[in-house]
């Protein structure tokens, strides 16, 4: 019988920011998994004069209001204490939403039938699918193989294969494509994990099934 390895806190990310954006992360992280969540992205802007942006998620992807305040609570004062941002600044953290970006060997697996947009941070070297130096694809998730990732791409010349494998160490950037099948089953997820959330008869929380 086929089994998955569930997902913890500490799975390292394959996709990681450079910049003020990585010294952030450095600090923020290991309060995140302390707390029992984990990082999915730091990113900084202009927005709001200068916003910080953490992205987080439990192992099982999942995170409430209650759980942002929590890391927010808890990442602020060791960011101010090591002063990274050279200004005022604020902080937002959420969810990493329905078309989250994919930083993780298990978000591959986890969100396989989906629909991604990849880019590579070096051309592909496929052999014989076709596309050999392409850097950017759109398609279905076709889950792990090995060290790399499959998609079944939406756009294929004549002459080049439908399904290609890209490998993991190559990734740059990877994000889900809002569809009407991502939502439904972004929905699915929710209830299944207020369903989690219930206590039972006896007045306790059943510890989530996955």
């Amino acid at each position: 019988m086929r089994t998955t390895q569930l997902p913890t806190r500490h799975e390292p990310r394959l996709v990681t920011e450079s910049g003020l954006d990585a010294r952030i992360a450095a600090l923020a992280e290991p309060v995140i998994e302390d707390l029992g969540f984990r990082l999915v992205r730091v990113k900084t802007s202009g927005r709001n004069g200068f916003t910080v942006q953490i992205m987080a998620e439990r192992p099982d992807g999942t995170i409430g209001v209650d759980d942002c305040e929590a890391i927010s609570r808890n990442v602020a004062p060791v960011i101010d204490a090591e002063d990274p941002v050279d200004r005022a600044y604020f902080l937002e953290v959420s969810s990493p939403g329905i078309d989250r970006p994919l930083v993780r060997r298990s978000d591959f697996e986890r969100w396989a039938g989906h629909v991604a947009k990849i880019e590579l941070a070096r051309g592909h070297e496929g052999g014989n699918d076709g596309h050999d130096g392409r850097k950017r694809f759109r398609g279905h998730l076709l889950g792990l193989k090995d060290d790399t990732f499959g998609v079944r791409l939406e756009d294929v010349a004549e002459g080049t294969s439908e399904s290609v494998w890209l490998a993991l160490d190559a990734l740059a950037e990877a994000r889900l494509v809002l569809t009407d099948d991502l939502i439904a089953a972004s929905l699915r997820a929710a209830k299944a994990a207020l369903r989690d959330d219930e206590p039972d008869d006896d007045g306790v929380a059943e510890p989530p099934v996955h």
